[in-house]
């Protein structure tokens, strides 16, 4: 019904209205099927008239040794199986439609390619597996709230002289225990180890185009511009000419995660593809895979050139297989998923479903929006404002982003945190996961004027991430009038709302002492004097680092602030009404979510100056302004100082 719809939308080209009457494969064998006494490979290209399957001795280059006809099929496939071992050749497939033949490409399906990409390799996978891969098992992992995710770019970790990991830029690099900077504090795993977040999230990992791996220190690249799907970077591998040293690498890196605590989230990029006409999918099917505009062109919502249809059978079926295979094959946690409001509805809700099925624990979130206009209706789309009809997958909160540090579009624009006036409302949106709480005015909340989430589990509070600046850069930016220690107390007081606030926490790496890309924004190719992490930075701010560190673990002990049912928001927390302008104070009441403790109260000062504000009863101090307290004795408080630009956490037993 979605397709006929999508068919009838455009009123452009007339293969358009052929996409809808394309037959559909269902079974899951698309691309290689190996044995060591033959190989059959299969592609799906339903307007093909001839396919044929090139071999070669090299990745890039060398010489071709054969070169075969593909039998067609039914239901669009082409196939042919050869009955040698063919373990060590590379591939391409082209195809020939309507008396033309189209570029050599590997089908979207492969799994090993040579050297950049341009031909697939037949391998064994089972000679990809690392030692003890069979015994590999994710760390236990309850509630989706109770993730604290760590967002990290693989070459950032570690390119950087002060990282003092041997494998620089490597995923091997991420392998390295007892890595330390000058001052012999911990850098890299051992560095994510002690900080305590519970999900590593690695920017893309998958191959793409941006990088020649024959020169992978040439030019730097974040990876969001996907080249094929089911294959490792090989950049990040110590020879990407070999297809299977970046698939064992990469497992190892997931292994090591694993016995280290630490859960694996894979950034998936299935929106859009770096090429266009040129593309795997297009030159097997072209048209197909991408949505149209009513005049026939490519459709760009994601403003990368194209964007892909997932509302149609054949891309629906990639991406779920696709997931599937890097959670079976790669052991893979979770997965972020890029633009996600450019996908369906129905899409994302099968994904979750059949991945829930295979890891219950998984976790799947993503940016619910979009780049610019889709053909697709948004009542159609997983954009934000329908995370409530989305299925176990949660979106980002542009909401407490911006009402923290002030509008990513506007540099200078202030947040709550930096001493904006107003933002109160959008910070007490963003505290109870963006699920309906009588006391938030929705009309003061900056983006969205409705609750979205039904659960709290739907909603990942953050603050910052790769995109755009990067908090103390925006903080350096827009409250230029503040002091160095003053902008530390508001950075301090911005990750304090963030890992107190109900819903998924998210941080990006370095963040927790002061990573600064020296105001460049979206430094996607910038080079790595601007990308990567100056571990010396974690020795200048310590103190940060420590606080931040006592935070997660603050944020563990207490599952008062990682309440999975909304119901108990409305039952527990509480805004107190009367507050001065800027202070957000709230109480966490009655034990919630079986806490040790019996109320807990949470303020903010989100103002430049001290403030007194009314108490009643004795409390205990947690944090005491951005200082975690080691007095745990009752004080009765008539009054409560409150530091600029801090958080104070009450308790009572």
């Amino acid at each position: 019904m979605l397709l006929s719809f999508i068919t009838h939308l455009f009123h452009g080209r007339a293969q358009q209205d052929d996409f809808g009457k394309y037959p559909v494969y269902n079974d899951n064998d698309l691309g290689l099927t190996y044995t060591s006494e033959s190989s059959t490979f299969k592609i799906w290209s339903p307007a093909a008239e001839q396919a044929e399957i090139i071999f070669y001795t090299d990745g890039a280059g060398g010489k071709e040794i054969q070169r075969v006809s593909m039998s067609k099929e039914k239901n669009g496939i082409w196939s042919v199986k050869i009955k040698a071992d063919m373990k060590g050749q590379f591939y391409a497939f082209r195809v020939k439609i309507k008396n033309k033949w189209l570029d050599e490409v590997p089908d979207p399906y492969a799994k090993a390619v040579g050297v950049n990409g341009k031909r697939a390799m037949v391998i064994d996978l089972k000679e990809s597996n690392p030692g003890g891969w069979e015994k590999d098992k994710s760390p236990v992992f309850k509630n989706k709230t109770h993730a604290i995710i760590y967002e990290l770019h693989i070459r950032d970790a570690s390119i950087s002289s002060a990282s003092g990991i041997k494998n620089k830029g490597k995923f091997s690099g991420l392998t390295e225990t007892g890595t330390k900077n000058a001052a012999g504090l911990s850098t890299g795993l051992d560095h994510i180890k002690e900080l305590g977040i519970t999900h590593v999230h690695l920017l893309p990992l998958y191959d793409f185009n941006s990088i020649d791996e024959t020169k992978p220190d040439a030019k730097y690249n974040w990876g969001y511009d996907p080249l094929n799907y089911n294959v490792p970077e090989g950049s990040y591998s110590s020879n990407p000419y070999d297809g299977i040293t970046r698939i064992k690498e990469f497992k190892e890196l997931v292994k090591t995660f694993h016995e280290n605590g630490l859960r694996v989230v894979m950034d998936v990029v299935y929106n859009h593809t770096a090429l266009t006409e040129a593309s795997n999918f297009n030159q097997l099917v072209p048209g197909y895979y991408y949505r149209q505009t009513k005049d026939g062109k490519f459709s760009n919502a994601t403003a990368c050139g194209n964007e892909t249809a997932s509302e149609r059978p054949m891309f629906r079926k990639f991406m779920l297989e696709s997931m599937k295979y890097w959670v079976e094959e790669y052991h893979i946690d979770g997965f972020r998923v890029d633009l996600m409001g450019v996908h369906d509805i129905k899409t994302m809700n099968l994904i979750s479903a059949e991945l829930h099925k295979i890891k219950p624990d998984i976790l799947i979130y993503g940016e619910g929006w979009t780049a610019g206009p889709s053909p697709l209706p948004d009542s159609l789309r997983a954009i934000k404002a329908n995370a409530y009809k989305l299925d176990r997958i949660a979106v980002f909160s542009d909401d407490i982003r911006d009402g923290i540090k002030g509008s990513v579009f506007e540099h200078k624009d202030k947040g709550f945190a930096s001493g904006k006036p107003g933002m109160e409302e959008s910070i007490k949106f963003g505290i109870v996961a963006a699920v309906k709480h009588t006391q938030v005015d929705y009309n003061k909340v900056n983006y969205s004027k409705v609750a979205y989430a039904i659960e709290t589990y739907q909603t990942v509070t953050y603050a910052e991430c790769h995109d755009n600046h990067v908090l103390w850069d925006k903080l350096a930016i827009s409250a230029n009038d503040a002091t160095e220690a003053e902008r530390k107390e508001m950075h301090k007081l911005a990750l304090s709302i963030v890992l107190t606030s109900q819903g998924i926490s998210f941080l990006h790496a370095g963040t927790e002492f002061l990573r600064s890309k020296k105001e460049v924004e979206n430094s996607y190719e910038s080079p790595d004097s601007i990308n990567a992490i100056d571990w010396n930075l974690k020795t200048d701010n310590k103190e940060v680092f420590d606080y931040i560190k006592a935070l997660i673990k603050f944020r563990k002990d207490h599952p008062a602030f990682r309440m999975m049912d909304s119901g108990k928001i409305s039952k527990h927390i509480r805004f107190d009404d009367d507050m001065p302008p800027g202070i957000i104070s709230y109480s966490i009441n009655g034990w919630a979510n079986g806490d040790t403790w019996k109320n807990i109260r949470v303020i903010f000062n989100g103002t430049g100056k001290e403030q007194k504000i009314l108490t009643s009863g004795s409390w205990r101090y947690a944090i005491r302004s951005n200082k975690f307290e080691s007095d745990k004795k009752e004080h009765l408080m008539p009054n409560l100082i409150l530091s600029p630009y801090s958080c104070t956490v009450l308790y009572q037993k």
